[in-house]
């Protein structure tokens, strides 16, 4: 009888879709670490190479923990990481400005660590909404379909084939989606076709929204004050 209900228990609570791979949100953060390290030193947090070996020492472990199933703790280090880098990034812009302001930093240093700052507003952010919406990739994965969650994408509302046939049943998004959300947000200061449904996650894209635009407009002054 147990035995019966262990393997009832073990059925239901198998996701029924291949699961969401793990390695681009790696890629994003390993990403965002060498984009730190490129930094000028003043900009950067601590050595030049700290955040890419922060990253890398953190994330190894993690892997291992979702290759074990041992998914809470995938999910502190995955919450740790992105936190760190986070804090690093706007630790850079807000020294980036003061930089701009006090006129202490080269013109083409000062394209190169704006561009690397904007990139990485999109990496860093991208991945925060793939960590979070819908209860996070874990409890996505275990579900038939992508219904609700903080984001309302098109394939949500219309009925018909995406991105693969079997998409009418069983579509969720993956991170190349929340890579695009993210991208328009920083570009286009919206999020375009996908609304915005939850309060955390307009929060989160309206610090992102600033974070984009305090880069580019801090940018464009310095460069008219140059020309």
């Amino acid at each position: 009888m147990i035995l019966v209900i262990q393997t009832a228990h073990m059925i239901d609570s198998t996701p029924t879709r291949n699961q969401e791979p793990m390695w681009p949100t790696l890629l994003a953060l390993m990403a965002a670490g060498g984009l730190h390290a490129a930094l000028p030193p003043h900009l950067a947090l601590g050595p030049v190479w700290l955040l890419l070996g922060l990253v890398a020492g953190l994330m190894l472990p993690g892997e291992v923990f979702h290759a074990l199933g041992k998914h809470k703790y995938c999910r502190i280090i995955g919450y740790t990481v992105i936190s760190i880098v986070t804090v690093a990034m706007i630790r850079s812009v807000a020294l980036l400005v003061i930089a701009i302001a006090e006129k202490s930093i080269e013109p083409v240093r000062l394209l190169s660590a704006a561009t690397i700052l904007w990139i990485t507003n999109i990496l860093v952010f991208a991945v925060w909404y793939w960590r979070l919406d819908a209860g996070g990739p874990h409890k996505r994965n275990l579900r038939d379909a992508h219904t609700d969650g903080a984001f309302l994408f098109p394939q949500m509302t219309i009925e018909g084939p995406t991105d693969h046939s079997d998409d009418v049943e069983n579509w969720s998004p993956q991170f190349i989606d929340y890579l695009f959300l993210a991208f328009n947000t920083s570009t286009a200061l919206s999020p375009t076709d996908v609304p915005v449904l939850s309060r955390w996650a307009k929060v989160l894209m309206m610090i992102q929204s600033a974070l984009s635009l305090t880069v580019v407009v801090f940018l464009g002054a310095r460069a008219v004050n140059i020309l």
